[in-house]
């Protein structure tokens, strides 16, 4: 069965995002934004790690070299029921380039073995990684094969690969994301050279066709962008690539109202509605009431702070 996945994205995927898009698709594999593995060694274990149980299956991204303290966050982690960790092998920000982690360990794949196989040792759920085509603006396939092999050998049997090469001077992380030309082919000849191996590919990926054209070379799909800007997309995904007959169909307006209940919570507990609402915008992305939908959560909802502004709103939503 082919595995969907919705990216780690920083600020984007917090746990509201999260909860949101488990009222569009309860299938598709969900990840939390990047943490690094000090912030949960010394950080608010508790305020970083919570989550509700309807986003399962829920994978946690991790940022880290060290891999005594990636195992001992992995632990953690898996203590408080994340399905999987992933480590990042594939940010080209400076931030996460200064503490020499991120996409740059793809110079040193024996790392990052060291560090999956400390990580594994730790958990008994899976352990996979992300990572990029290749640096800067080196195109040598190799790189990025061998590097897959250094880490398979530790036991790594699945690669989350974002089809370009992440540039690490002179590109912003905006920049990796669009500039770098997409080179989907590598990723299908990795599947080819490592055929025992699952491989999810990430990149540009924007339609439900795209997935499905992509199904025939690799095992898996993940989206990033487009599914934030436009979350319905994934209203499909469940029962297209999941055969899942028992899926809930939800129109928009639907979702909608289902996300009333808890935007309530949410306040109850001091959480400004803003922080739920601003990952809602794209719900109505392309229908006629779009503008209506994006003015009110961007402004109305920033400025009131109220519930009745939610339900005003939903009284002049359709499907």
């Amino acid at each position: 069965m082919a595995k969907i996945a919705i990216a780690p994205m920083l600020d984007w995927t917090d746990r509201h995002y999260r909860y949101f898009m488990r009222q569009v698709t309860k299938c598709t594999e969900l990840y939390t934004e990047m943490i690094v593995a000090d912030a949960i060694l010394h950080g608010n274990v508790p305020k970083l790690l919570s989550y509700s149980e309807v986003e399962q299956p829920l994978v946690m991204q991790l940022g880290g070299s060290d891999p005594t303290k990636l195992a001992t966050a992995s632990k953690i982690c898996q203590d408080y029921g994340y399905s999987a960790i992933n480590l990042n092998v594939g940010c080209p920000s400076d931030r996460v380039k200064s503490g020499n982690f991120g996409a740059c360990l793809m110079q040193t794949p024996e790392v990052v073995a060291q560090c999956i196989k400390s990580m594994q040792d730790a958990v008994t759920i899976p352990v996979t990684v992300k990572h990029r085509v290749g640096l800067d603006y080196n195109d040598d396939y190799s790189m990025v094969h061998d590097f897959v092999a250094t880490v398979a050998q530790v036991g790594c049997t699945e690669f989350i690969v974002h089809a370009r090469n992440a540039v690490l001077h002179g590109l912003s992380p905006k920049q990796n994301r669009e500039i770098p030309p997409l080179k989907y082919e590598y990723v299908y000849q990795l599947k080819k050279d490592f055929p025992h191996l699952t491989f999810i590919i990430n990149g540009g990926i924007k339609t439900i066709d795209d997935m499905q054209q992509h199904l025939k070379f690799v095992d898996g799909v993940m989206i990033g962008r487009e599914a934030y800007y436009n979350p319905f997309l994934f209203s499909s995904v469940d029962t297209l690539f999941y055969n899942n007959d028992m899926a809930l169909q939800f129109s928009r307006r639907m979702i909608a109202d289902n996300m009333l209940d808890y935007l309530i919570v949410m306040q109850q507990q001091n959480i400004p509605l803003h922080h739920i609402t601003r990952h809602m915008i794209g719900l109505y992305h392309g229908c006629s009431q779009a503008k209506l939908w994006r003015y009110t959560l961007t402004n109305e909802m920033i400025k009131t702070n109220n519930i009745n502004t939610y339900t005003n709103l939903l009284s002049e939503m359709i499907d």
